[in-house]
């Protein structure tokens, strides 16, 4: 007995000091860190968020982490301040705060929610909106129907990209209707009237305008049944209705998550506001601004935001002629910010009222005048801001619009702009810095097709199936000029120019050609557009038209796109208002140019994945969510690997990535405060030897007109860097 008793009783007391060696080692650990352990009255709670936040900096605070199996957590690298630590996660009640310094290692318990309705409070919104009730498909006809849409996938991408494109609907704001009485009645009110007076009237005006592009869309779908579907929706949510499914807890990868959060873009009363979106860096080399301020675009008040993540310091840059706003302007805009190898802002705005520069329209002062002359009474210009240089802000007139942009790899350092209907446009920027002549600096083309099968496009205009003039542009989504309806090669002995509004814009780094996202005149099906400049344009330009695949019965995989981007293999990936990301790989297309190459000559490259999340019943394609844009993973910031596909998801308070290989999605959920709108994201390295320390993904609670009352919470602009570590605890 004697002799097993000892070498027992020695076994216990080193498993002791070891325990106790670890504790004092682990509570030595986390000087710059706080941990501890969820637990409820089911136990520990795996898969839940942990929130930190502080108002000691010099601006709202917060970094969010996920607890690993055992229920616990590790909140790493926090800046000195006291914090108010709680939890957040599905199937809980929010627990009520924890105060907590930096070292500590806290006990934090949570409530299991009493009902499912409880528990369904802090759903994402697109749980909520796919409760919806579209008017079934068997109800719409090419002929006779009560609406403008000929078929449901129409009717839907109307509603989405209307509705979606400003705010999430099926967030707490949205599925709760305000009154008593007709709920139908109450819509109609809902939507037509604002919010009240504003002191500002520049931003009244935008209130107004927004206001009517509701009333408008709802006309648009039709009145009766498009109030009637709202009035049924929150109908049956008031009596109690919930999602049929709850979102999944964020498992395996999803639970190393890190985010840390800034209240940033405050205008003169301290108030966030609307930021469209945000960049950190130059997208071809990652460590360009390496742990330097990050940019976003003020949307309704003519400024960059600024906010420096070191000292947590946010302040803004005004735009020349822009702020205060112009008084007879309705809008202004400032738009998509991009970063260039010198650590230059780049973003499009609208431009100054007036004639076109001379340049625009003579074919003696400009070779792409002389091909294809421009007349832009007004539109989206360029801005440019050099943060090294403290010097004002630089507008640049262009012969045509601007709206979201891209930087090529190619010895001119070459931007290329979406946005106009009729041409593809560009600005050479180490012409611009050696000449400082805009004349010479900027190009264009019209988006013509090889439809004759020459291999090139005949230089005469006249001759063009479907020419239109260059007068048409637009200045953004909201009035895309003059376009065409269909793309009809009358004649196949012809080339055929087309026209449409280019969204998204992306360069294939491996042969320059440039890629869009053009919605042509409807959402339905909408296609991408590839450009090839060639090396001497305006001759060499030449441009092809992809759709998705179309169906015998009319309707198509996924329709709607916005956002493209190429990846290092040359595949072009584009996000879907319907709900999807497609891919489309150009090298299996046997077709490529002639006259049946008007988009629907290549089914073989697409492919096409759903996003996750609920769909909506009675629809058969697509998802309950909406992206924005698009970001491709070039250089494996977030560590899931190259050329991963990211979608900001709109309608989920979510960046969604794609794993490729295996078609799985990786869930990256931002819990709160609710209502993140990401648009353009953007990922950084600021240290390449320092691991996911030194690397991050970067979004922006961006926002158009007054939808920041949507967010959660008093900070409604708010900047987020997102990381992923090797595990849930490590620090």
């Amino acid at each position: 007995m004697s002799t097993l008793r000892y070498p027992l009783l020695i076994l216990w007391l080193l498993t002791i000091a070891c325990g106790l060696a670890g504790q004092a080692s682990f509570a030595a650990e986390l000087t710059h860190h706080i941990a501890g352990r969820v637990t409820s009255e089911r136990g520990p709670e795996a898969g839940v968020w942990v929130i930190a936040e502080t108002s000691d900096l010099k601006t709202e605070f917060s970094r969010i982490v996920v607890t690993n199996d055992d229920g616990r957590f590790v909140v790493p690298d926090l800046p000195k301040a006291k914090y108010r630590l709680w939890v957040r996660g599905y199937g809980l009640r929010d627990s009520k705060s924890v105060e907590a310094a930096l070292g500590q290692d806290v006990a934090l318990r949570v409530s299991v929610a009493k009902t499912a309705a409880e528990a369904a409070e802090i759903y994402p919104a697109n749980y909520w909106f796919s409760l919806i009730r579209p008017p079934a498909a068997n109800t719409f006809a090419a002929k006779g129907s009560s609406t403008s849409a000929a078929i449901q996938q129409d009717w839907m991408a109307t509603l989405k990209e209307e509705c979606i494109n400003c705010h999430p609907v099926g967030d707490t704001w949205t599925r709760n209707l305000p009154g008593q009485g007709d709920p139908i009645a109450r819509w109609a009110k809902r939507l037509a009237e604002t919010s009240g007076p504003n002191p500002d009237p520049y931003l009244e005006g935008m209130e107004k305008g927004q206001r009517k592009r509701m009333t408008d869309t709802i006309d648009l779908l039709g009145r009766d049944r498009s109030l009637a579907m709202f009035a049924d929706w929150t109908t049956r949510i008031e009596k109690g209705e919930l999602p049929a499914e709850a979102p999944p807890r964020p498992a395996g990868v999803e639970r190393n998550l890190v985010l840390t959060l800034w209240g940033w873009s405050l205008n003169e009363n301290g108030i966030g506001a609307a930021v469209h979106d945000e960049v950190s860096t130059d997208k071809r080399n990652p460590t360009v601004n390496a742990n330097g301020p990050v940019f976003g675009t003020q949307y309704r008040y003519g400024r960059l935001a600024v906010l420096d993540p070191n000292t947590h310091v946010s302040s803004t840059v005004d735009i020349p002629g822009f702020s205060p706003p112009i008084p007879h302007r309705v809008i202004t805009i400032p738009h998509n910010p991009m970063f260039d190898q010198k650590g230059r802002v780049w973003s499009t705005i609208v431009g100054p009222e007036g004639t076109s520069p001379s340049y625009c329209l003579e074919g003696k002062q400009s070779p792409f005048a002389q091909y294809f002359p421009r007349r832009l009474p007004t539109g989206r210009q360029i801005a440019l801001y050099d943060p090294a240089s403290g010097k004002p802000m630089e507008l640049i007139s262009t012969c045509f619009n601007t709206h979201h942009l891209a930087f090529d790899t190619d010895t001119d350092n070459t931007v290329y702009f979406s946005g106009d209907t009729t041409v593809v446009g560009w600005f050479k920027t180490n012409e611009w810095d050696r000449s400082h002549d805009a004349n010479k600096a900027q190009g264009w083309c019209p988006v013509v097709l090889d439809t004759n099968g020459d291999g090139k496009i005949t230089p005469d205009s006249k001759s063009w199936n479907g020419a239109v003039g260059g007068e048409a542009g637009g200045g953004g989504e909201e009035g895309a000029g003059k376009v065409a309806k269909s793309i009809d090669v009358t004649d196949p002995t012809k080339d055929t120019q087309i026209t449409g509004f280019p969204y998204g814009v992306n360069v294939d780094y491996h042969d320059h050609s440039v890629w869009s996202a053009i919605w042509r005149p409807s959402l339905l099906p909408s296609g991408i557009s590839r450009m090839e400049v060639g090396a001497n344009p305006p001759q060499t330009c030449k441009a092809e038209y992809y759709e998705p695949p179309r169906r015998p019965d009319g309707t198509y995989p996924a329709y709607n796109g916005r956002g493209v981007e190429v990846d290092s293999k040359g595949v072009v990936w584009i996000a879907y208002g319907s709900g999807q990301l497609g891919r489309f790989d150009r090298r299996k297309c046997k077709v490529l140019n002639g006259p049946t190459a008007t988009g629907q000559h290549c089914p073989e490259g697409w492919s096409f994945y759903d996003m996750p999340g609920p769909k909506i019943a009675g629809v058969s394609d697509g998802t309950a969510d909406w992206p924005y844009l698009i970001w491709l993973d070039l250089h494996n910031i977030l560590g899931l690997g190259r050329d991963v596909p990211v979608l900001p998801g709109n309608n989920s308070d979510s960046l969604l990535a794609l794993d490729p290989q295996a078609g799985k999605w990786t869930v990256i959920r931002v819990p709160y405060p609710h209502g993140l709108f990401p648009r353009g994201l953007d990922g950084r390295i600021d240290d390449p030897k320092a691991g996911w320390k030194g690397r991050g993904l970067w979004a922006a609670y961006g926002m158009t007109q007054n939808a920041t009352i949507h967010i959660e919470g008093t900070m409604p602009g708010r900047l987020v860097k997102v990381q992923l570590r090797p595990d849930p605890l490590a620090q």
